[in-house]
């Protein structure tokens, strides 16, 4: 695609899931690379294949939960490429349960790496772009954000939050930066691994068995929006299974 070669993107939770498929398909269409996440051997060994068709990647352990680690990574990717053109903010939780469960830890974590952590990489690169004067954020969002049901209400909220501060950042970034929501149905990624209920555990993981799509589904999304020409902002994709209710 003509719209991502050589753009210099920054990926947080990277070293799985849609954030490694994402990585894997923008490396394909020619993008430069800066990822991270806190499993620093896998992001080792995806730095190594995209090396080995080719392209170019830069790594750095984060946990979005630090602000200091997502200043890192911009820093990263502005030394090592000289700029950068867009952050994917990716890295996510989600260990549902019921709220009688009363899983407070669970729900601070979900509020500390789904909500502060977007925040976070903005007051990263939200500088940088107004100075480049260009720059592009994607936000991944989820279904459980537009559908509530039981077990996910936190979760739920969590991503909820992230549609509206990206709704916000929008409204506010006039007209050199380009702001996309990312919605995704359910994935089959490492997701249920996070869930601390046995019970939620076994229900999430049948029904990812059944008819979860596969993370590249998202990652071609991700790549169409960075694809169009700057005058165009994709503001918003959903993606689900067809047989997700």
């Amino acid at each position: 695609m003509p719209g991502i070669q050589n753009k210099v993107i920054a990926i947080t939770g990277a070293s799985s899931g849609i954030g490694e498929a994402t990585a894997l398909a923008l490396a394909e269409r020619g993008a430069k690379l800066a990822f991270a996440a806190r499993r620093v051997e896998r992001l080792e060994a995806l730095a190594g294949r995209i090396a080995a068709s080719g392209g170019e990647a830069a790594y750095t352990r984060a946990d979005v939960r630090r602000r200091e680690d997502l200043s890192g990574l911009v820093e990263l990717a502005c030394k090592r490429f000289g700029r950068l053109d867009v952050l994917i903010a990716n890295a996510g939780i989600g260990p549902v349960s019921r709220l009688d469960e009363l899983r407070v830890g669970d729900w601070e974590d979900m509020i500390d790496v789904n909500i502060k952590g977007v925040l976070y990489g903005i007051a990263a690169a939200l500088p940088v772009f107004r100075k480049q004067g260009f720059g592009h954020f994607v936000h991944i969002a989820s279904t459980a954000a537009l559908k509530i049901v039981p077990t996910m209400a936190v979760y739920s909220a969590t991503k909820a939050a992230v549609r509206v501060i990206a709704e916000g950042l929008r409204q506010e970034a006039g007209d050199k930066l380009r702001v996309t929501i990312v919605t995704p149905g359910f994935v089959s990624t490492d997701f249920v691994e996070s869930v601390t209920d046995p019970r939620v555990k076994a229900g999430l993981a049948a029904s990812r068995d059944a008819f979860a799509i596969p993370p590249d589904a998202i990652a071609r999304a991700i790549a169409f929006a960075l694809g169009e020409p700057p005058e165009v902002d994709v503001n918003e994709l959903v993606i689900r299974p067809t047989a997700q209710g």
